[in-house]
């Protein structure tokens, strides 16, 4: 179906999704649990002081980070304030337990049934770590003065119900991925950086004092937007060729035919920067167990030293350690994935052979010598967008916007998906699609 002349193919093919009625349902259920998710992330827990909240972020740099996978529900504290980071770090967990653990292993192997065995296990994993880290949090805000003291069972049902929402976003999440468009786990993350987003600009106006600054910034962050767009989308084609044997006309014939394998430069995606951050932050939030504003200790140094927001030289030492270990993780994780692919067996057993080389440990041997070379891009594309708000904001000397380079990946990544998915769809359709 060709576009009508003079409008826009992206809004043509808008049009034809809503045109087309089982896509339009999937628009609509996603659009549908994306406003059901941004009304539980206002349902606030009892006994909180907002104000005090408000205070208590305005001072710690780091709750800032971790309200990121919460859509805002941390700011306001509400049943909803873990979003999803329980369920990111169980399935991690589990995806370096798996090459581990030899039951594991076989689970893999066992096709559709075997990864919803594993599957499951991660979301009851999921339970135990939203429960720590939920009654991590609240401890550490009765500490602040941001929640009312409670008693055993207050503070259980304050824990359950922090469960809950996480458990229920999870839920929605894979009901989008289900019944939707694109991957709902990332949805839910993307809808709540997506709704920070005004927050973001009205504090842009806050900067109108220093116009040069606030148009290199937003200058800065266009290109690392299209940055993160090239080596999203950027690989290296393996060629591969199969022969196959074909009975005809009760004679044998050999045939052949040729594809290849696209390995991404940044295969890891965004995995290597939440490792990263998870580390880097982790020293400045146990210090905020035991810092005390009244009388400084020396938790209060740890948490200046791991800080975002901390001053120059320290600031050269957060953002120094964070770039290697984004650098550090991408390898680290590249190859785990990589290996648990299995793709030279599988090219043998399929019997693909790549020109020139000899199938088994010859073929292993050159794809881990491509997938090294060109993760070293991956590594340093990703390692540069970890310390670009650190990079922009020294420039630019705009503090007032907080930046955040795993957000962007986020965003990026999600809409490029999702385009993705709802091109194949109109394609599948026979209409024409919008990506070139």
């Amino acid at each position: 179906m060709r576009p009508r002349q003079g409008r826009p193919k992206l809004l043509q093919a808008m049009l034809d999704a809503f045109s087309l009625p089982d896509l339009r349902r999937k628009i609509l259920i996603t659009a549908g649990i994306l406003i059901i998710f941004r009304f539980i992330a206002h349902v606030p827990l009892p006994g909180v002081d907002l104000d005090a909240l408000g205070a208590l972020f305005e001072r710690n740099a780091l709750l800032g980070m971790l309200d990121l996978f919460s859509g805002g529900a941390m700011r306001r504290l509400s049943v909803a304030a873990m979003g999803v980071y329980p369920y990111i770090t169980a399935s991690i967990i589990m995806m370096l337990l798996v090459p581990v653990i030899p039951r594991l292993q076989a689970l893999s192997r066992e096709g559709e049934s075997g990864r919803n065995r594993i599957n499951l296990i991660t979301h009851w994993l999921v339970i135990p770590l939203a429960a720590v880290s939920g009654y991590g949090q609240l401890v550490y805000l009765q500490r602040e003065g941001v929640v009312s003291s409670v008693g055993v069972l207050p503070m259980i049902a304050m824990v359950a119900s922090m469960v809950a929402g996480t458990i229920l976003l999870v839920w929605m999440g894979e009901m989008i991925t289900e019944y939707g468009i694109g991957n709902g786990i990332s949805i839910i993350i993307f809808g709540g950086i997506v709704a920070g987003l005004p927050t973001m600009i009205s504090q842009g106006f806050l900067a109108r004092d220093n116009i040069g600054g606030l148009f290199v910034y937003i200058l800065m962050v266009v290109l690392t937007i299209a940055v993160i767009v090239v080596f999203t989308e950027a690989h290296r084609r393996i060629p591969v060729q199969y022969a196959k044997s074909v009975f005809r006309s009760g004679r044998m014939y050999r045939q052949s035919g040729s594809t290849h394998i696209p390995l991404r430069v940044n295969s890891s995606g965004m995995i290597p920067l939440i490792f990263a951050m998870s580390l880097v932050i982790f020293p400045g939030i146990v210090a905020s167990y035991f810092s005390n504003p009244m009388q400084p200790n020396f938790a209060n140094t740890i948490m200046q030293v791991f800080s975002p927001n901390a001053p120059l030289p320290l600031g050269l030492f957060y953002w120094g350690l964070y770039f290697l270990l984004a650098m550090g993780f991408t390898f680290f994780y590249t190859m785990v994935v990589f290996q648990q692919q299995d793709l030279p067996n599988t090219l043998q057993r399929q019997g693909g052979f790549i020109p020139g080389i000899r199938p088994g440990k010859n073929t292993a041997t050159y794809l881990n010598g491509v997938i090294n070379r060109i993760t070293w891009g991956g590594a340093l594309f990703l390692a540069s967008i970890a310390v670009m708000p650190f990079v922009v904001r020294t420039i630019t000397n705009i503090e007032v916007i907080q930046l955040s380079s795993l957000g962007l990946l986020i965003m990026v990544g999600v809409v490029l998906d999702t385009m993705k998915q709802l091109e194949a769809q109109l394609v599948m359709r026979r209409y024409e699609g919008f990506i070139k």
